[in-house]
């Protein structure tokens, strides 16, 4: 009989005691949507104040494969409204092939400084043009041409092709608006279940599940039944 591996330093060093705010269920809404804006408005001031919650719209989100095969990768969260959260991407990469496939959708979205996360499970749709468009318009120019550049998840030959693309879509668009590329675009998570987790100390965790009963949105409490769950 094998003699188990010890633990690497890496593994075995931290005990990191959770010492969060906790979720109670007088906290707890009957629809999700106000508990993870507040939360999300409470990352981004304690970033502001603190710089100790790097981009708290990072959002962790996995699709599956042909073969069924996880894939989990972190995009920036964009949307976040009563219809659900959403990111950008281009529509011919590999997770927007894989949501074409297979539109099973999870994310997460994780603020380990404030012991606090919320977990997204549902169906992928994509995000409607005019939105994904009034969002491309604000983006920094640079990302614009960005988006013209990069096929994203193809292979590359070195850094130089990407920076000679990125010189000639400058030269072609100076001096006026970038558009939007007709291959860029969102997709958002019309959640079935959301989950809010909360870090106390001593592992006895907060975890509270909202699972869906009805047609509404994210707001609508007759859409929404929700429940404490063991940590």
């Amino acid at each position: 009989m094998s003699t188990p591996a010890e633990p690497t330093s890496a593994t075995a060093v931290q005990r990191l005691d959770y010492a969060g705010e906790g979720l109670t269920e007088a906290d707890v809404p009957a629809a999700p949507l106000p508990l993870i804006t507040a939360w999300l408005e409470a990352a981004v001031a304690r970033e502001a104040e603190r710089g100790d919650v790097p981009e708290p719209h990072a959002i962790a989100v996995a699709t599956v494969d042909a073969d069924g095969r996880p894939d989990v990768r972190t995009v920036l969260m964009r949307f976040l409204d009563a219809a659900g959260p959403g990111f950008v991407t281009s529509l011919e990469s590999t997770k927007s092939r894989q949501l074409e496939a297979v539109p099973a959708l999870a994310a997460t979205l994780t603020w380990p400084a404030m012991f606090r996360a919320v977990r997204f499970r549902g169906r992928a749709e994509p995000v409607g043009e005019q939105e994904v468009d009034a969002y491309f318009a604000q983006r920094p120019r640079g990302s614009q041409i960005s988006a013209w550049v990069s096929r994203q998840s193809q292979p590359v030959d070195g850094r130089a092709p990407l920076e000679r693309a990125w010189a000639e879509v400058e030269e072609r668009f100076a001096g006026r608006d970038v558009p939007r590329p007709p291959l860029w675009g969102g997709w958002r998570i019309v959640c079935d279940e959301v989950e809010a987790w909360a870090g106390r100390s001593n592992r006895l965790h907060d975890r509270f599940r909202w699972t869906r009963i009805g047609a509404g949105d994210l707001a609508d409490p007759s859409a929404w039944s929700v429940q404490r769950l063991q940590p």
